[in-house]
């Protein structure tokens, strides 16, 4: 066989295996670009606002808008993805963000922040369903959970270079025109991305759907009525993740605290940023692999060790008291990760035909309404004392992880029997 054959073979068994397809690819695309433009900008926003004369009680409304908003802009995301498509949905999505980035550039007044931050901030949560609907519409049964993982690591591209990238041109321009700057790469790459993302991922239109199928003719806008639509299965993972997300976020804004300031030997910033590395690092090694086991098989047992994982950390943080046992713990706060894109995947499994990308979409949209209480009250309880904070976070773990494993429904997907069709309410 000719060397160029040889290549050629190789790189489509590769781009096989990843379930890298001409669609898949283009939205990958857009997720590193916009990615790395909105976090290259936004993480240093606090600062920026504190430049053109903001005060702290405008940085946190801007926190807080950032939690409402991810919560709010979910479902409407996953309505207008079932309802014009993906690709015309993405569209309107990176326009949106881009007229954030642009007012942001033109507009130096932390008030032009707050107002542009309403189109740009959430621009992943808007997107998220969209994105998934699509790895559903364009990839066989047995590759979905490879898609949905390949999306979450491109995504941790963005995350770990793009503050770097700003970070560097704070260092040369300064806090005011070195933010200003990033927006203007983040407009650009933007606007790449709308040109990718339109030249590669394949028309689609609405599912149509006969009357008798679950969301009739077309996709349901009111998210009382969809919420009916929500299989038992459904709803009982949905209860047992918003537990499992009181677990994580009860003590999140506190690890940084109690790594620097409480335990016995506090570590330095530059030894939180490796231990953040290393978090990120441990997540990606095991997406992959764990993806290609969940797609051979039921996708239970995947989320159940997630949701250990979760549950374990705030309890291993507490007898944390030194850099060494911080690695331990940061290292099993990366493994949270094992199951995450196979429960976004089972979410989607689980989703009635014609209006998944709205029913992903009112399923963060709760979760994450619910879970906006749980950073409130973990700084409650952390004034009440550190090591109420992180044992109530475990047992909140251990309550949502015990009810996903009693409760918990999966759908089993046979190896050879690539697009069987199981109902996911038994």
């Amino acid at each position: 066989m000719p060397i160029r054959e040889r290549i050629t073979g190789g790189a489509a068994g590769i781009s096989g295996f990843l379930a890298l397809q001409r669609s898949t690819v283009g939205v990958l695309a857009m997720v590193v670009l916009v990615g790395m433009g909105e976090r290259m900008a936004e993480r240093f926003l606090p600062i920026y606002m504190l430049a053109l004369g903001g005060g702290v009680l405008a940085i946190g409304l801007l926190q807080a808008m950032d939690n409402l908003l991810s919560a709010l802009y979910s479902f409407p995301g996953g309505y207008l993805s079932d309802r014009l498509g993906t690709k015309r949905s993405l569209l309107i999505f990176n326009l949106v963000a881009m007229a954030g980035f642009a007012l942001v550039i033109m507009v130096p007044a932390w008030q032009a922040v707050l107002a542009g931050a309403v189109l740009f901030i959430s621009w992943s949560a808007i997107s998220l369903p969209a994105t998934m609907s699509l790895m559903y519409k364009v990839l066989p049964t047995n590759k979905r959970t490879m898609g949905v993982t390949m999306h979450s690591l491109m995504r941790r591209i963005p995350m770990a270079l793009g503050p770097l990238l700003g970070g560097l041109f704070i260092g040369i321009w300064g806090e005011r025109d070195g933010v200003r700057l990033a927006f203007g790469v983040a407009l650009i790459m933007s606007i790449v991305a709308l040109f990718l993302q339109q030249r590669m991922i394949e028309d689609d239109t609405p599912d149509g759907l006969s009357s008798g199928d679950a969301c009739n003719l077309t996709p349901e806008k009111n998210p009382l009525k969809l919420l009916r639509l929500m299989n038992p299965a459904m709803k009982g993972l949905l209860v047992t993740d918003i537990l499992i997300r009181f677990c994580e976020q009860i003590p999140y804004a506190f690890v940084v605290v109690w790594s620097m300031k409480v335990i016995t030997a506090p570590v330095s910033a530059l030894q939180f940023g490796l231990l953040t590395t290393i978090e990120m690092a441990t997540a990606v090694l095991v997406y992959i692999p764990v993806a290609y086991l969940a797609d051979r098989s039921t996708k239970k047992p995947f989320v159940l060790v997630t949701f250990v994982f979760f549950t374990l950390f705030p309890l291993v943080l507490l007898f944390s008291r030194s850099f060494e046992w911080l690695l331990v713990a940061f290292v099993l706060r990366g493994l949270k990760e094992f199951g995450e894109p196979t429960r976004k995947s089972l979410i989607m499994d689980l989703s009635p035909e014609g209006c998944k990308a709205g029913m992903f979409g009112l399923y963060y949209l709760i979760r994450d309404g619910f879970v906006a209480f749980a950073a409130l009250g973990g700084a409650f309880l952390w004034q009440i004392s550190p090591q109420t904070n992180l044992l109530t976070a475990f047992v909140f773990g251990i309550i949502g992880t015990l009810g996903f494993a009693v409760f918990g429904r999966d759908i089993w997907v046979p190896i050879y029997r690539k697009e069987a069709h199981h109902d996911p309410s038994q």
